[in-house]
This record gives C-alpha cells, sequence and structure tokens, in this order.
C-alpha cells in the first residue's frame, strides 16, 4: 500500500499495480521538462488545473521512475489504464496533490 505521507501513489498502468512518487530527482526532471526555474515555478504550473496529455506522460513517467521503474515516457505513452484518459488525470492528480499538498481540487 502506497504511503502518502512519503508521496506514494499506487495505480494500475499497463496491466499491472504500479507505484509512482515524484523524489527530487524527478522533480528536477519535471522542472527541466517544464522549464520551471523552481519549485515553486513547478507548483504553480500544475496548480493552474490545465495539463496536456503529454504532461501526463511525463509527470507520470517521471512518477514512475521515481519509485524506481526504469521506463521511458515513450512506453509510458503505450500503456492503457482501466478507467481510460480518466485514470492518467486521476493519477497525475493524486501524484501532484501528495507531493505539493495541493488538495484534489487545485488549491493548497
Amino acid at each position: 500500500m502506497a504511503n502518502r505521507h512519503r508521496g506514494e501513489v499506487d495505480a494500475e498502468l499497463g496491466g499491472r499495480k504500479r507505484r509512482l512518487v515524484l523524489t527530487l530527482g524527478a522533480l528536477a526532471e519535471l522542472e527541466h521538462t517544464f522549464g520551471a526555474h523552481d519549485l515553486t515555478a513547478l507548483a504553480e504550473r500544475f496548480a493552474s488545473g490545465r495539463v496536456s496529455a503529454r504532461d501526463l506522460v511525463r509527470i507520470i513517467g517521471a512518477g514512475l521512475r521515481g519509485a524506481g521503474e526504469i521506463i521511458s515516457d515513450d512506453d509510458v505513452a503505450r500503456l492503457a489504464s482501466p478507467g481510460g484518459a480518466v485514470d492518467f488525470v486521476n493519477v497525475a492528480a493524486e501524484l501532484i496533490a501528495v507531493t505539493f499538498g495541493f488538495s484534489r481540487e487545485g488549491g493548497t
């Protein structure tokens, strides 16, 4: 079971249960990917609530890699989920919420 106090999230992706966590390294990866200068800028970007499908791939990929999985963003993009795109949105939202302390509605 995922430990939300450590920022962990469990999700069924690609036909199996996987753990995701945005470690410091994963957050640094996302800062670079999104051109954010610091964690505050990254958190503000996520707080807007607007994400593209490519953003979801990058966030979920960083979370999987943060949990120790060796997976590329291209492989993440090919994963399926039982609930389709909505599941990916929910996984990313939960991951961001536990990492930055946001409520699921997007605020703090």
